[in-house]
């Protein structure tokens, strides 16, 4: 994937068909019915090997929330068996090139005629844009902070189109490129929700699966790497001795380590109360940053260790580095979610959306009775 410099298309298919893509969706839908936790080791233990397959499979996971939360039961029957058996991969489009991420700035619209919408716009740095089957497009259709929609769009619909794959820094080999929509007709079931829903469907989205995927990602490759500083000091020798035994080294491996086991924490923690029917936005958004930030800040410390070394590209540590940075603007960029932390603890932050979609997140036992913690 390093090399050839292009969407791994094959790779993706193999890994969508162990069906991971749908370990939150309902086994009466062909899902696993697994819980948040679950989708975050899946994507952890992924990414630990390859940060662009553990991008791909959360991206596909986020594709699918928006019909979990807000899909019609004819809607949901219809994909949902598909992109739990793998093969459907479903994304979702809401950045676009003008407004980034302030979602009410967007300009894409749909109009609607008769039985159908028309949409018009373009979407950029979508996940899995060159692979995926079935798009949730969000564009506006009228004025106003109520004035989003959300569509269902096949990916072979006439007027659709798709602008040429562009190699990026890091996470070589998943694609997230751009959406060009000229005139594409989608009947009117393809609306997901009501008209007017889009922001919800945006938002919800993002903070319920967005944040904790990316946060599964950022845990992945910081584990990676410790993984592969904790070999370069036990085999890298200086002095006649290993790296590990040099107390400058050692205090370097025990930052790491600390940054690792806390982002750990909040990472676990945050999705524990997801699945736990808790109100966790703040939690989610907080275990986001946090472990994007650790795995930036050891990954400069893994380049101080490796040296000169550590910029070879036959060298691991190397692609780590570039992937780590690849996290850092989804699903919100550093100061939005500090921002975001910012509101809740003034006391202006909105009703957390893990508070209103609870009973589709909160986890089930096998018995299917509500797990959900007494508060």
């Amino acid at each position: 994937m390093e090399s050839s410099a292009a969407v791994e298309r094959e790779l993706s298919a193999l890994i969508a068909r162990q069906g991971w893509i749908g370990a939150t969706i309902d086994p009466a839908y062909g899902g696993m019915g697994a819980d948040h936790l679950a989708k975050t080791l899946i994507i952890e233990e992924l990414s630990r090997v390859s940060g662009a397959m553990g991008a791909m499979t959360q991206a596909s996971q986020l594709g699918a929330a928006k019909i979990i939360h807000f899909g019609t039961e004819e809607q949901k029957r219809t994909w949902l068996p598909a992109i739990a058996a793998g093969e459907c991969l479903p994304t979702i489009a809401v950045t676009e090139p003008e407004s980034g991420g302030h979602v009410l700035g967007m300009h894409s619209t749909a109009r609607r005629e008769g039985n159908e919408y028309v949409l018009n716009g373009r979407k950029v740095f979508v996940g899995n844009s060159h692979i995926g089957h079935l798009h949730g497009i969000v564009v506006r259709t009228r004025p106003g902070s109520k004035g989003l929609s959300a569509f269902l769009v096949e990916a072979d619909r006439p007027g659709l189109s798709l602008t040429p794959y562009r190699p990026a820094m890091g996470l070589r080999g998943f694609s997230f490129g751009e959406l060009v929509l000229d005139r594409v007709r989608v009947p009117a079931t393809n609306l997901l929700g009501d008209e007017g829903d889009g922001l919800a469907v945006a938002y919800s989205s993002s903070i319920l699966y967005g944040r904790p995927n990316l946060t599964a990602v950022a845990l992945g490759l910081h584990q990676a790497i410790v993984d592969e500083t904790l070999r370069e000091v036990r085999e890298r020798h200086r002095y006649g001795k290993p790296l590990a035994d040099l107390p400058t080294i050692r205090h370097k491996i025990g930052l790491m380590q600390h940054r690792l086991m806390t982002a750990r924490l909040t990472a676990y923690h945050a999705v524990h109360l997801l699945d736990h029917g808790r109100p966790c936005d703040t939690e989610l958004i907080n275990a986001k940053y946090h472990n994007v930030e650790a795995a930036l800040d050891s990954a400069r410390t893994a380049m101080e260790i490796h040296g000169a070394a550590g910029l070879h590209t036959d060298r691991p540590l190397e692609r780590l580095v570039r992937d780590a940075f690849h996290v850092y603007a989804p699903a919100g960029t550093g100061d939005i979610q500090l921002h975001r932390l910012a509101e809740a603890a003034l006391g202006t932050s909105h009703r957390p959306w893990s508070q209103r979609l609870a009973h589709l997140t909160r986890r089930r036992d096998p018995e299917g009775l509500d797990t959900a913690v007494p508060r």
